[in-house]
C-alpha cells in the first residue's frame, strides 16, 4: 500500500470538520435550548470557524504553494481542490448562521435584550450615542485615507475596520478606520433593559465626522482572517513526512500571515471587490458577507448582566460539580492509597485532585511531585500548591508544553512563576508536543518507595473542567506508578523510546498497542467488540484496522465528537461500524478505549485521539483500568452515550449526520450523568472493595448489558 492509496471508505478531514461545526450550529437552532445558550452556540460556531480558517485553510494554502500535486490520502483531492470544496461548503453555513442569529435575536427582544441599529434608537438614545462617540470614541480613532501618499495599511487578523469611498474635488479614494481594541465592543444604552449598539455601527454612523473634509459613500465594515503560523505537528504535515521536509526547507519563502478570508457587512461594489481581491491576493470566493456581528465575545458579557429573574428563562439551570462517588470526606491521599478513584468532570468536582496535591505539598513522607502541563487557567490553584510543595522542600518537576496553541503566553507566565518558587521546569521536545496528562507523587512508606499516579483525558484547567467532560484516574497501583516514574525520567533526559509495562505511550507504543488489542477482537470474529470514544479520527493505520475488524464481523461503536475520516456502512468495508457524535451542553472530551465485553474487557483512558499527529508526533499516555467498579462505570457511561437519542447524531455512509429517532425512552447522556451525580450515594467513610462494588451495582445496574 503506497502513500497515495485512496480508500473507498474515507472522507476528507476538512469537510468532516465543517460537518462537526454544523452540528454545533444545529444546537443554536434547537428550541429546547434556552435562548442565551443558543446564542452562545452561535458564538462557539463562529469562533470555531475563525480558527479553522486561520489554521486548516492556512495550511492548505501553504501546501498548494509548495506542491499542489500532493493528494489528500482520504479523498484524493489536491490542496486547491480541497480549498475550493471548503469555500463551497462554508457559503451555505454563513446563510444558516445569519438566519439563526436573527431568529434568536428576535426572540430575545421581549426579554429586553436588544441588539439595535442606530435607526431603531429612540431620540434620547441617539443623542446619548452621538455624545458618547464625540467624547469617548472620536478622540482615539486613527483614520487613514488610501492614496499615492498614504499606502494601504496592514489589516490585523480578526480586527474590524470601517471603510468607505471618499470624494474630495475630483479625487476618489478609500477611507479606513480601525475599530480600536481598547474601546468596548458594544455600547450599552441607559435604562433597565439590556439595549446595546455595536461599536463598529456607531463609528460607521458618524463616519462623516471622522472624514469631515470629504464626501462619504458606500460605508461598510470588514474583517480579514489571516493564515496563522503553522505548528510543526499540524496534521497536514504529519500525514506527509516528505512535505514536512519541504516545508522546513522553504519556510523563508512562505507568505506569512496571508489573507485566507474577507468578511464584509454589506455587499461590495464590483470596483471595491476587485480592488480588495487584488490587495489581499484572494478570489471572490474568499469573500463572505455576514449580516451578524463578526465578533461575538460580548454575548458572554450580556449573560453576566442578566438579572437573576431573567436568567432562569434564558440560560441553563446552573449545575455544580458534585463530590466523587468514590471518595468519602477526609484525606484524599489516604483513601487513594487503599483504592483507585475516578473523577468524572464536570459532573464531579476537580477538588479531590487539587486536595491531593495540596496534601502532598505538606506531607512529610512525600519526596517528589511530577506533572505534565498542557493548558492551565489564568487562575490556577494547582500551580500555587505545586509552588508550595517546592517551597516546602519537595522536588517538583513540571513539564510544560509552551506550544499549546493560543495558550503559549499563559504557559510561559506560569513557567516563570514556578521557576521562581523552586520548581524544576522542563519544556518538552523540539519536534514533539507533550500532550499527555500525567501526575506522579512519590512518597516513602515503611522504608519503601510508593507511588500515587494520576492519568487524565483532559487538561489541569480549573476553568474548562466545568465545561468539558473528562475523566481523571487516581491510583496507587505500583506497576502504573513505576511506569510513570520511568516516563518522567525519560522526559527529563529527552528519551522518546521508553519501554513501559502498563502505560501505553506515543510516539512509540500507543498506536501499536491499540492495533494489537483490535487484532485480539478480530480473532474473536462475530464475538469481538470494540467501543472507542475520542475527539477526532484521521489515522490511516487505525482506519484500515477498523475496516479489517468490521469485515471480520466485530461490532464496532465509535463515539467521535469532531473529525471522523472513516465512513460507516460501506458494503464489504465498514458494515459493522457505527459512528456517533454528541454535541450538547458540555464539550465532549474524554478518550476511552474498550476491547471486549464483561469482566474480561480491556479498558483504557488517555489523552490521545486516533490522529496521526497524536499517535506519531506527540507524547501521549493512556492507562489501563484495573478496578472493577471503575471499569463498570466507564462501560456504563459509554452505553448511555450510545443510547442517547437527544443530543447524539449517527453518521450515514455519505458522511452526513442524522439525529436518532426517539422511541418511548428518551435519553440525554449529559443530563443522565448530571442526575446520577446529584443522586449518587456516597460513602460516609472509607469504603471496602465489596461495599464499593455493591454501591455501584445498584447505581448502574439498570444500564447493564448482557
Amino acid at each position: 500500500m503506497g502513500k497515495q492509496e485512496i480508500l473507498d471508505y474515507t472522507q476528507n478531514r476538512e469537510l468532516s470538520w465543517l460537518r462537526f461545526n454544523q452540528r454545533v450550529l444545529e444546537e443554536a437552532r434547537d428550541e429546547t435550548v434556552p435562548l442565551m445558550e443558543r446564542m452562545k452556540f452561535v458564538a462557539i460556531f463562529t469562533s470555531n470557524l475563525d480558527e479553522f480558517f486561520m489554521i486548516r485553510v492556512g495550511s492548505l494554502y501553504d501546501m498548494a504553494a509548495v506542491d499542489n500535486k500532493k493528494l489528500d490520502t482520504k479523498s484524493g483531492m489536491t490542496p486547491l481542490q480541497q480549498l475550493e470544496a471548503i469555500y463551497q461548503a462554508v457559503a451555505p453555513l454563513y446563510k444558516e448562521r445569519d438566519k439563526t442569529y436573527a431568529e434568536i435575536k428576535k426572540q430575545l427582544k421581549p426579554y429586553g435584550v436588544c441588539g439595535l441599529d442606530l435607526k431603531e434608537l429612540e431620540q434620547q438614545e441617539k443623542k446619548y450615542v452621538k455624545k458618547y462617540f464625540k467624547e469617548q470614541v472620536l478622540p482615539v480613532l486613527s483614520p487613514q485615507i488610501v492614496d499615492p501618499n498614504h499606502p494601504f495599511p496592514h489589516l490585523l487578523n480578526k480586527e474590524i475596520y470601517v471603510v468607505a469611498n471618499l470624494k474630495q474635488g475630483g479625487n476618489t479614494m478609500m477611507g479606513i478606520v480601525p475599530v480600536p481594541q481598547y474601546i468596548p465592543d458594544v455600547l450599552y444604552l441607559p435604562g433597565h433593559d439590556i439595549r446595546y449598539v455595536r461599536m463598529e455601527k456607531v463609528i460607521m454612523e458618524y463616519l462623516e465626522l471622522v472624514f469631515d473634509k470629504y464626501e462619504v459613500s458606500d460605508k461598510n465594515y470588514i474583517c480579514v482572517t489571516r493564515n496563522a503560523d503553522i505548528s510543526p505537528d499540524d496534521e497536514a504535515y504529519a500525514d506527509n513526512e516528505d512535505f514536512r521536509y519541504i516545508m522546513k526547507e522553504t519556510l523563508h519563502k512562505r507568505r506569512r500571515m496571508a489573507v485566507v478570508r474577507l468578511e464584509t457587512a454589506a455587499s461590495l461594489r464590483k470596483e471595491m471587490e476587485k480592488y480588495l481581491c487584488s490587495r489581499f491576493k484572494i478570489t471572490p470566493e474568499c469573500i463572505f458577507r455576514t449580516k451578524m456581528p463578526m465578533k461575538l465575545g460580548f454575548i458572554f458579557a450580556i449573560t453576566d448582566k442578566l438579572p437573576e429573574s431573567m436568567k432562569r428563562a434564558l440560560i441553563e439551570k446552573p449545575f455544580s460539580p458534585q463530590p466523587s462517588v468514590f471518595l468519602a470526606d477526609g484525606s484524599v491521599m489516604e483513601q487513594v492509597k487503599k483504592k483507585d478513584v475516578l473523577l468524572s468532570y464536570p459532573y464531579e468536582s476537580m477538588d479531590p485532585f487539587l486536595q491531593l496535591i495540596k496534601e502532598a505539598a505538606y506531607d512529610p513522607d512525600v519526596m517528589t511531585i511530577k506533572i505534565t502541563i498542557y493548558r492551565l487557567a489564568k487562575k490556577a490553584r494547582l500551580v500555587e500548591y505545586l509552588c508550595a510543595a517546592a517551597e516546602n522542600g519537595k522536588e517538583v518537576t513540571a513539564l510544560i508544553e509552551l506550544r499549546a496553541r493560543f495558550d503559549e503566553q499563559n504557559n510561559i507566565d506560569w513557567s516563570e512563576r514556578m521557576e521562581e518558587a523552586g520548581c524544576r521546569v522542563l519544556y518538552g521536545f523540539e519536534e514533539y508536543k507533550v500532550h499527555s496528562k500525567v501526575c506522579l507523587i512519590t512518597y516513602r512508606s515503611k522504608n519503601e518507595i510508593r507511588y500515587i499516579t494520576q492519568v487524565g483525558t483532559g487538561n489541569y484547567n480549573e476553568k474548562t473542567v466545568k465545561m468539558y467532560t473528562d475523566y481523571s484516574l487516581i491510583t496507587s497501583n505500583q506497576e502504573i506508578g513505576e511506569d510513570a516514574a520511568v516516563f518522567f525520567k525519560n522526559m527529563s533526559i529527552g528519551n522518546l523510546e521508553g519501554v513501559y509495562n502498563q502505560l501505553i505511550v506515543s510516539p512509540t507504543s500507543l498506536k501499536q498497542k491499540v492495533l494489537s488489542l483490535m487484532d485480539g477482537e478480530i480473532l474473536k470474529g462475530e464475538h469481538g467488540r470494540i467501543v472507542m470514544k475520542m475527539n477526532s479520527l484521521t489515522d490511516m493505520d487505525f482506519i484500515r484496522k477498523v475496516s479489517e475488524a468490521s469485515q471480520a464481523g466485530v461490532k464496532i461503536d465509535l463515539i467521535v465528537r469532531g473529525i471522523c475520516c472513516i465512513l460507516p456502512g460501506i458494503p464489504d468495508r465498514t458494515e459493522n461500524l457505527s459512528v456517533t457524535s454528541i454535541v450538547g451542553r458540555y464539550l465532549e472530551h474524554p478518550r476511552v478505549f474498550v476491547f471486549g465485553t464483561g469482566d474480561d474487557a480491556k479498558v483504557y483512558i488517555g489523552s490521545a485521539d486516533m490522529m496521526t499527529r497524536n499517535t506519531e508526533k506527540r507524547v501521549e499516555v493512556a492507562c489501563p483500568i484495573f478496578d472493577p467498579a471503575i471499569k463498570k462505570k466507564l462501560m456504563h457511561d459509554l452505553n448511555v452515550m450510545l443510547s442517547d437519542n437527544v443530543k447524539a447524531r449517527k453518521m450515514l455512509s455519505d458522511g452526513t449526520y442524522r439525529k436518532k429517532v426517539q422511541g418511548d425512552r428518551i435519553v440525554n447522556a449529559q443530563e443522565t450523568f448530571m442526575k446520577e451525580a446529584l443522586n449518587a450515594r456516597r460513602p460516609a467513610g472509607p469504603v471496602h472493595k465489596k461495599e464499593k462494588e455493591s454501591l455501584l451495582d445498584k447505581l448502574f445496574g439498570i444500564f447493564r448489558r448482557k
